[in-house]
């Protein structure tokens, strides 16, 4: 018992001082490894048909349904399902993508920003797996599994940082704009051949709405503010000591180039050398990745995105 009891201390520990990656990550495999044991007690209990059985009626009620008379019955589903992974190789990619674009966008417009991106992608994907089912065949009657929201972030690294190099086992460093150009055409794929019509769209929607975020964004509409500040309130709800009123924070300003911000927000308009410097080490991630800054250049940049 001291050996589990280490490790759920390890786990909460990184949880909370962890960034918002590692926070997505930790609740995405945590809910996996409950379903799955959720899974292993009805097998012993029940047998395997049965148990299989059990287990996908129980999980109806956090996927993502079909139809919107369903969703009136469960309307958390929306939410839940985007956390939901009931197979080992759909959290795997997932968390691999989330980990490889959340990365990216919290580089460059910051940690606060990954969470309100990754919500929305959801949500909108979820949403337009509904819709196509009332016009698609071969949907499906459920959607569950972080793929749109995964697919979001993917969309705002793209508009972000479409040269930024990441550096993949066995491939060596392919420029972003290439990966997610894959995976869109999988997706696109998947549509045509009718093969999991309903998530191939949901990961479209998803992608969509990351594009559309970061194009808001540079037109000083930032919709991860609001969304912030709501789940600031919850949090206070639930943290003793914590006042259930938000922190108003400043509104970021759009950067004008390529990327729009960085994490935590722009350097005031009184620190040109600062501002200069960034601007340099944004503009050397574009031409040849951050895996080429250098310790100083990678120690500046993550003091910048400390800056509130």
């Amino acid at each position: 018992m001291a050996l589990f009891g280490s490790i759920w201390d390890d786990i909460r520990h990184t949880f909370r001082i962890g960034n918002m990656v590692t926070r997505l990550v930790i609740v995405n495999f945590s809910v996996f490894i409950l379903v799955n044991l959720v899974r292993l007690v009805l097998l012993i209990v029940l047998g395997p048909d049965e148990a299989e059985l059990q287990l996908w009626e129980g999980l109806q009620w956090l996927c993502m349904p079909s139809t919107g008379r369903e969703l009136l019955f469960h309307p958390w589903s929306p939410l839940t399902h985007m956390f939901l992974h009931e197979n080992f190789w759909h959290v795997v990619n997932n968390i691999i993508g989330l980990y490889l674009f959340g990365v990216i966008v919290g580089d460059l417009i910051g940690d606060r920003r990954i969470l309100p991106v990754y919500l929305l992608g959801g949500l909108f994907g979820g949403l337009m797996f509904m819709l196509s089912a009332q016009f698609v065949p071969f949907v499906g009657s459920y959607a569950l599994g972080a793929s749109g929201a995964v697919m979001a972030l993917a969309g705002t690294a793209l508009i972000l940082a479409p040269e930024y190099r990441v550096r993949l086992f066995l491939l060596g460093e392919v420029k972003v704009k290439y990966i997610v150009l894959i995976l869109l055409l999988f997706d696109l794929i998947g549509v045509a051949n009718r093969f999991n019509s309903g998530g191939h769209i949901a990961h479209l929607g998803g992608f969509a709405m990351g594009c559309f975020f970061v194009y808001r964004l540079r037109d000083g509409h930032d919709w991860a503010e609001p969304i912030n500040r709501l789940l600031d309130r919850i949090a206070g709800w639930f943290t003793p000591g914590r006042s259930a009123r938000p922190n108003k924070r400043k509104p970021q300003k759009a950067y004008s180039g390529t990327f729009t911000a960085t994490r935590g927000g722009l350097a005031p308009q009184d620190e040109p050398s600062y501002q200069e410097r960034l601007d340099a080490i944004l503009d050397k991630i574009k031409e040849k990745g951050y895996e080429n800054l250098t310790p100083e250049e990678k120690e500046f940049l993550y003091n910048a995105s400390k800056k509130k």
